[in-house]
């Protein structure tokens, strides 16, 4: 029997079944070792030894690596077979070193859809682990627990806040320069002219363009009355020119594109993006077969194979439109930070139809798949053609013009066109030099608009641009902000919150190369030289590593901590003024005496709300209220006197009835209950036949329950 070892164990399943049964295939689900929180700093990095880091097994993969460990003994080959990208090459190396595999001998299997033909080739020609991708992540997760460990606990110190971060820190101040413009943007005004021809028997719509042959803003209503007395009554149609334009498809997604394009569509958030595009990948039963529809979800690639295009792609776009609407395979120039190790992501299969595969989808599934789908074939058919018209109308030495767009040829709009915006708009029939009546004069007072607030869309696009993080790095960096409570999220539309703008002023008062996006993507660059074998590891880290230490040295002697806001009260124990102050867990008031003095006010309890009910046991108000976990329930106001629960006489009817063989003995809280064995969700215990009147419990050992 051969082991071979995936992340995810959603794929276990089907590529077990490719497989057949002389393979057993498990999954690590992840990374199984991480760095430790030993040595200085808990950095857990021996930086006096070429920086050497020190890497445990994480707590809650410990029963994975049993698994693994054990299975691996048994097997006669083990065969590594993680995610095609630095992550996956990582996890690679660190399950050969805990397996104690050979890395020079073991094999490391790719495929970048799971398909059977994709898991043949991968077992006909595995490769072996690439130590230069393994150095390349190695060292962005140092730079990474470096800078976090460092910043974060100087900002938790001095003000605060939660965490700082390599890529976080940055994405953030993208966010917070947005919010800075808008507030400090002043609205300008500004007026639009239209007019309304009579053309036959339908109206035309011109806009004014010129004015005595110039292009001109008009910015006050004392300026727009003086163009519209120029207006005569009329309006002569100066000229008429057609030109027929081609439009090249959009290219096939990447992460980021993906990303972008379905929170456009259909308000997904990015995190949300990648959870659906995972499913697809990782695979589903589709008529009988268990098969991946979409190929490897992070890459920042557009490229297609020429297989695919071959195989499918021109196959189906002959069949079902047409030779006419066969195109090219396409290909960009990517930015200088992109990684072309993947195809762009698409299909596995054309046969696997959108239409076809919904039944097997969820609703949001089935749309992302249709959106993925339509896009790449999309990108592989011809251009689609269209005519412009423009018509320019003159009277009194002002220009006024309408535009006009025919469709020619749909192209690949024949399977795209869902997803593009119709801007079609036919002119009515005119001649040269004719004469066109005015129906209406329509002057407008506008103001110009502040620039709008980032969308997760947008952030995504900015990251892309500016080369902070990479396609598996996006949506998390998001949902980091969202959960340190630097940002809110409100539609996808992002806003910074207070801590968010001040943890950014600080980070750009003492730390501005570090929330400078150039920072974050050279150091980007230095991960992808170590990738391509031009840069060492050591190298890299020297160069980082002291220049970001004597900086911090400097910045943590200067910088003061934050004073705490007084609440203009006095502590009740030693007199001394009260304060807001901020922990990770966020804001509370506690005594500025401290640690002299330990007093933290508890915040009041809101009242409870009554139900208008009474208690059946004692006659008091029952009021509702909620129990540890945030659920609300009913119960009496007389309490602790009093522990009537409404809804308890229904449990009670649910409960077990327990004879006298189920006693195992007395209660000796109640005294007039025993204790029966009951079942709990996670374990076994004691408890008494009078719950819930009576809550005593016992906690079974192993020789207990025996």
């Amino acid at each position: 029997m051969k082991l071979v070892i995936v992340e995810s164990p959603h794929k276990c399943d089907t590529i077990g079944r490719y497989l057949g049964s002389d393979y057993k295939v498990m999954a690590s689900q992840g990374h199984i070792r991480d760095l430790s929180t030993k040595g200085p700093g808990g950095l857990g990095i021996d930086v006096k030894n070429g920086f050497k880091p020190d890497f445990v097994i994480t707590s809650t993969k410990r029963p994975i690596v049993r698994e693994l460990t054990s299975a691996a003994k048994k097997a006669d080959e083990v065969i590594l077979a993680t995610d095609p990208d630095r992550e996956g090459e990582a996890i690679s190396w660190h399950l050969a070193q805990v397996l104690g595999l050979d890395v020079a001998t073991t094999k490391r299997w790719q495929f970048h859809e799971i398909t059977k033909p994709a898991i043949e080739e991968a077992l006909e020609n595995p490769k072996r682990i690439d130590m230069n991708l393994v150095n390349s992540q190695e060292t962005r997760r140092m730079y990474d627990r470096i800078i976090g460990f460092k910043l974060s606990s100087l900002l938790q110190r001095k003000m605060g806040s939660k965490s700082a971060g390599r890529v976080q820190s940055v994405t953030l101040r993208m966010i917070c320069d947005n919010d800075e413009e808008i507030k400090a943007f002043k609205p300008e005004e500004y007026w639009t002219i239209d007019a309304e021809l009579v053309v036959g028997d339908k109206e035309l719509k011109v806009s004014l363009d010129k004015i005595d042959g110039k292009t001109i803003s008009i910015h006050s209503k004392a300026e727009a009355d003086a163009v519209v007395a120029r207006i005569g009554k009329d309006m002569k149609l100066a000229s008429v020119k057609s030109v027929e334009r081609h439009v090249s498809s959009k290219l096939p997604f990447t992460t980021s594109t993906m990303q972008q394009e379905a929170y456009n569509r259909f308000k997904f958030s990015t995190s949300r993006t990648q959870s659906i595009a995972q499913t697809l990948y990782e695979g589903m039963e589709v008529e009988g077969e268990h098969v991946g529809l979409i190929t490897y979800m992070r890459t920042d690639s557009t490229r297609l194979s020429a297989d695919f295009f071959m195989k499918h792609a021109k196959p189906f776009i002959l069949d079902n439109f047409g030779p006419e609407y066969l195109g090219r395979v396409k290909s960009a120039k990517n930015a200088a930070s992109a990684q072309d190790a993947h195809e762009a992501i698409r299909p596995t299969g054309t046969h696997r139809t959108p239409k076809m595969v919904a039944r097997y989808l969820t609703p949001d599934a089935a749309k992302l798949y249709r959106l993925i789908y339509d896009r790449a074939m999309a990108s592989l058919m011809s251009d689609k053609i269209e005519r412009d018209t423009v018509a320019l109308f003159s009277t009194n030495g002002l220009t006024f013009k309408a535009t006009g767009v025919q469709m020619v040829f749909k192209g690949y709009e024949a399977i795209y066109g869902d997803f593009e915006d119709d801007d079609t708009k036919l002119l009515p029939p005119l001649e040269e030099q004719a004469v066109y009546g005015i129906g209406k004069l329509l002057p407008e007072q506008k103001f110009t608009k502040a620039p709008a607030r980032f969308t997760e869309a947008k952030v995504v696009k900015l990251m892309e641009e500016k080369g902070v993080g990479r396609p598996s790095t996006y949506a998390s960096t998001i949902k980091t902000l969202l959960t340190r409570g630097y940002v809110t999220s409100k539609g996808g539309v992002l806003t910074p919150t207070e801590s968010g703008t001040r943890t950014t002023l600080v980070l750009k008062k003492y730390f501005p190369e570090l929330v400078n996006a150039e920072y974050t993507a050279n150091m980007e660059k230095k991960l992808d030289e170590i990738e391509d074998g031009k840069e060492r590891q050591i190298d890299a880290m020297n160069d980082f590593y002291g220049p970001f230490m004597s900086k911090f040295t400097e910045v943590a002697e200067k910088m003061y901590k934050d004073p705490a806001q007084e609440t203009g009260e006095l502590c009740p124990k030693c007199g001394s003024p009260l304060v807001i102050k901020k922990s990770r867990y966020g804001s509370f008031v506690a005594c500025s005496n401290y640690p002299k003095c330990d007093y933290i006010q508890k915040k009041p309890k809101a009242p409870a709300k009554e139900t208008g009910e009474m208690c059946p046991v004692c006659g008091r108000p029952l009021v509702e209220r909620k129990d540890r976990r945030g659920r609300t329930f009913v119960g009496c106001s007389g309490y602790p006197k009093c522990n009537y629960i409404k809804g308890a006489e229904d449990h009670q009817a649910k409960t077990p009835k327990y004879t006298e063989k189920d006693w195992v003995k007395p209660c000796p809280s109640c005294h007039d209950g025993h204790l029966v064995l009951k079942h709990g969700r996670k374990v076994d215990f004691l408890g008494c036949t009078n719950y819930p009147k009576c809550h005593y419990h016992e906690w079974l050992t192993k020789k207990g329950k025996k």
